[in-house]
């Protein structure tokens, strides 16, 4: 049962992170590169344009990439079905993981960014992941200056990440009847 949920899981990550990621680009409504693009669309069209059908994009977003997100990890979340968990436990266990996923989602463009900023600033994907992280760190700026010409936003950003990590954990471990 453990390798099936490690292969369902990572094949879960891989599907719903780009869904996420699309929904991302389109809502902040960044251009990706081609290669991204390609990748993106190629890998989450055969649910995102099926979906479309049914959830059209409204207010500027693309809800059936969002709604797609959802649906593979609520699908990789009935794995604990088989352990005896409630389809109402299976439906706050894939929220949460939908969630989780969001957040590790921030974390890793942040660290990502960190990283172009380190061993190549003008590397072809920079831009396009300070983009995608420049609606996190916007706010942040305003609030945390640059110290001595070092940006401490990032690191203020991924504190605020894993503590709402934590609280999300927190939360969905507290509700009864709930098997983690």
């Amino acid at each position: 049962m453990n390798i099936l949920s490690l292969i369902v899981d990572t094949v879960a990550g891989v599907l719903g992170g780009v869904l996420l990621l699309r929904f991302w680009m389109q809502a902040i409504r960044v251009r990706p590169p081609m290669q991204v693009a390609q990748f993106t669309f190629q890998l989450s069209d055969w649910l995102v344009r099926p979906l479309r059908r049914i959830v059209p994009g409204v207010g500027g977003y693309d809800w059936a990439s969002l709604i797609g997100a959802f649906l593979i990890v609520l699908a990789a979340s009935c794995l604990y079905l088989v352990r005896g968990a409630s389809a109402e436990a299976v439906l706050l266990i894939a929220c949460q993981r939908l969630l989780g996923w969001m957040l590790w989602g921030c974390m890793a463009l942040l660290i990502v960014e960190v990283i172009f900023s380190w061993i190549n600033p003008h590397a072809p994907l920079a831009p396009f992941v300070r983009a995608l992280n420049e609606p996190l760190l916007r706010p942040l700026r305003r609030i945390v200056p640059p110290l001595g010409g070092i940006d401490f936003s990032v690191l203020v950003a991924l504190i605020l990440l894993q503590i709402a990590q934590m609280l999300l954990g927190m939360l969905f471990s507290s509700m009864p009847g709930m098997l983690w």
